[in-house]
């Protein structure tokens, strides 16, 4: 994973938690990086997973609630980065409906070895769609929250609900959001 999903979730620590709390945890794990990371370098995604639990051990916060709030904490940041390379929406759904033909695309080309979630979309109606959400990792809580992150950036109240399903290959989860 791209070093930037490290540093941000570091920074949502010290100003969720404080920075105590922060380097308790960088403390408390046996990282293969040592906790040491760059925005553009590349590291393992077990050492978020890793992250998560101490935290949930440090706060007593449960991991999904973790996940959440660190992707409502990120979006802003990745906003900023589709800003920079021109990339505009109307809106939140326009946007999450732009994720597998626009955005990723325009992430492969400036980081091509990006392992990215895959999302084939459903549009229920101009307010509504049904995301599936495919992914080698675990983190469909942190889509959740992304998306979560994305209402509120378009100031736009968002319903989001999942639905975990199972497969033995990989994370398989359908995400319904509808914009009130």
């Amino acid at each position: 994973m791209k070093g930037i999903i490290f540093t941000e979730f570091i920074e949502l620590v010290e100003t969720t938690f404080g920075y105590s709390i922060a380097a308790a945890l960088l403390d408390g794990c046996d990282l293969p990086s040592g906790g040491a990371y760059t925005a553009v370098g590349t590291y393992d995604h077990e050492e978020v997973l890793t992250l998560v639990g101490q935290l949930q051990k440090l706060t007593g916060t449960p991991a999904a609630d973790l996940l959440e709030a660190y992707g409502q904490f990120l979006f802003p940041k990745l906003a900023a980065q589709m800003e920079s390379m021109s990339l505009k929406f109307d809106g939140a759904i326009d946007l999450l409906c732009s994720l597998e033909n626009i955005i990723h695309k325009e992430v492969i080309k400036l980081y091509p070895d990006a392992e990215l979630p895959s999302f084939k979309i459903q549009n229920i109606n101009s307010q509504e769609i049904v995301m599936e959400y495919r992914s080698c990792r675990p983190f469909a809580h942190l889509a959740k929250g992304l998306i979560s992150g994305c209402g509120e950036y378009y100031q736009q109240t968002l319903s989001v609900s999942m639905k975990h399903l199972d497969t033995k290959s990989e994370f398989f989860t359908l995400i319904s959001v509808r914009q009130s």
